[in-house]
């Protein structure tokens, strides 16, 4: 289905609550929900709504993939009770990928980081066997550019200027050893 036809075919997708937001993209849909005083009564109408809506629409909500991300910075923070779709307990995650970022609870970027410097350490190992056979320059910066530093970069603007000082130092770290 072409990007126009999902959005005409999602339009009437739309949150009820002011306190929540649907985003979505290509076939994703993320549901945000502004929780205040313990009061998840809207959130979870939410869900329930949004399952309903794929439930008349034709639409599979695939709950093996579906994730919830709970953001508590209370000191005494409860237990929250998992969100149930067609009988089924959503998975509570301490981090999930949206749109090619690592969002953690604490929101900090260090999970994002650290999945950003694992996969690019995985490159090194080409890059590394490249240079062994004695590739030119040319071709070894363009392959950096194309597989480590594209990795690096993604997003950047996003979460650089938050990182941490250690998170930093460890992606130089990959940029150096490159």
């Amino acid at each position: 289905m072409s990007p126009f036809l999902y959005s005409l075919f999602t339009h009437d997708c739309r949150p009820v609550h002011g306190s929540n937001a649907i985003i979505k993209f290509a076939d994703d849909i993320t549901v945000i929900g502004l929780v205040r005083d313990n009061d998840e009564a809207a959130y979870r109408e939410e869900v329930d709504r949004l399952a309903e809506w794929c439930d008349k629409n034709y639409l599979q909500l695939n709950t093996e993939k579906t994730k919830e991300l709970i953001v508590d910075f209370r000191r005494n923070a409860d237990l929250h009770p998992p969100i149930h779709i067609k009988g089924i307990a959503v998975e509570c995650v301490n981090s999930f990928k949206f749109l090619g970022v690592h969002i953690s609870e604490d929101l900090t970027w260090t999970t994002n980081c650290s999945k950003l410097v694992k996969k690019a350490h995985q490159r090194l190992f080409f890059m590394r066997t490249l240079r062994k056979n004695h590739l030119s320059s040319e071709i070894l910066t363009n392959f950096y550019r194309c597989t480590i530093e594209s990795i690096l970069t993604n997003c950047i603007t996003v979460w650089y200027g938050n990182c941490s000082v250690s998170d930093r130092k460890a992606l130089q770290r990959v940029v150096k050893t490159a």
